[in-house]
């Protein structure tokens, strides 16, 4: 089907992107499981984009559950076309179009499905593009991959709306948390355009979503058992709610004056759940975590912040004795920390005094 009777200019990346998929009878936008804010804005706005210009059937989707609770107010509020679906079926004449995850990876629903994607969209950095791939848009220099769908809204002349414009840009603050990385002129740009279409009010409204009590309980389990390697720390959950648990400690105990690099990791039900944070320039997450589980699982993430998982490691949401220590042992050497005797962040006198 002709895209929308335009004049293709091959030099913008929306075009291409269409030109690509122009084939196909159905379109299909899988994203990485468990989606965070940046996933489920790109996705939506090449949802937005491809309606606009495709009349055929188009879905949107990923794997796992929403679980950060400002992500569960974010799709309350804002109402993405995001579904959350258990497999894929194969289809040849439907498009598949990953968005803010990568080829091979084990987190998104394709490559458990063993599904080739026509189009990749993403901003984290990989080793090779396949040539099979027909279009890649890979960006390892913007801060969100909502960054690259919006630049293709605006390519196109698309105004976003109020609701995908908040979603967008929210996505991009949350990207760029905790310094994790700096904005490219392309970033700006695309705020000062987001900003014109946006809520500022529905952003803080997400900001200061609702708590569950069992996450305050998880957070009081998590300080107390926090050991402490110099500035090495190192945060084994004796129990989590749900998976955001793992990543929100994380981003808390790498605030923590003296440290500068962390990793906390749970067990929910059978599978390990991890999330490693730096704060030193010359030290990659990423590389940290792949490191700390090369052999019994993987991940991925950026310069500061990273995330894996170990499927099938754990028994009834509990760490053996034995899981523990190795995973000790694995973080402290690829961190090349030398001490091994730990410090608690808080110390047992003080819990007893304050009980």
């Amino acid at each position: 089907m002709p895209v929308n009777e335009i004049t293709i200019a091959p030099s913008l990346h929306s075009e291409r992107l269409l030109q690509t998929l122009a084939p196909y009878s159905a379109i299909r936008i899988v994203t990485h499981d468990n989606p965070d804010p940046d996933a489920i804005a790109a996705g939506w706005g090449l949802h937005r984009l491809f309606t606009e210009h495709f009349d055929r059937p188009i879905e949107f989707v990923a794997g796992g559950a929403i679980v950060r609770a400002e992500n569960r107010h974010m799709v309350e509020l804002l109402n993405p076309p995001l579904r959350i679906v258990d497999r894929l079926a194969e289809d040849p004449d439907t498009a598949t179009v990953l968005v803010d995850c990568g080829l091979g990876t084990s987190n998104h629903l394709a490559t458990r499905d063993r599904l080739r994607p026509v189009a990749v969209i993403d901003h984290h950095a990989i080793a090779r593009t396949p040539a099979e791939i027909a279009f890649a848009d890979i960006r390892p220099g913007v801060a969100a991959t909502a960054t690259i769908v919006a630049h293709y809204l605006r390519e196109q002349g698309i105004e976003p709306g109020v609701k995908l414009a908040t979603a967008m840009l929210y996505a991009m603050r949350t990207e760029t948390c905790g310094c994790e990385t700096e904005h490219s002129e392309l970033d700006r740009s695309i705020m000062l355009w987001l900003t014109e279409h946006a809520e500022p009010g529905l952003i803080a409204e997400i900001e200061n979503a609702p708590l569950a009590r069992a996450y305050f309980s998880d957070l009081v389990l998590a300080l107390q058992g926090t050991q402490l390697f110099d500035d090495t720390a190192l945060c084994l959950l004796p129990k989590a709610s749900g998976p955001e648990t793992v990543g929100e400690v994380a981003d808390l105990l790498i605030r923590c004056e003296g440290i500068c690099r962390v990793l906390c990791a749970g067990a929910i039900d059978d599978d390990l759940y991890v999330s490693v944070r730096t704060r030193r320039a010359d030290e990659r997450a990423v590389e940290l975590l792949q490191k700390t589980l090369d052999g019994i699982g993987g991940g991925g993430g950026h310069t500061h912040r990273a995330g894996g998982k170990v499927v099938g490691i754990a028994s009834g949401g509990k760490m053996s004795g034995s899981l523990e220590q190795q995973l000790q042992d694995r973080w402290l050497t690829a961190c090349d920390e030398e001490n091994r005797r730990p410090k608690r962040l808080v110390g047992l006198r003080e819990i007893v005094e304050n009980l």
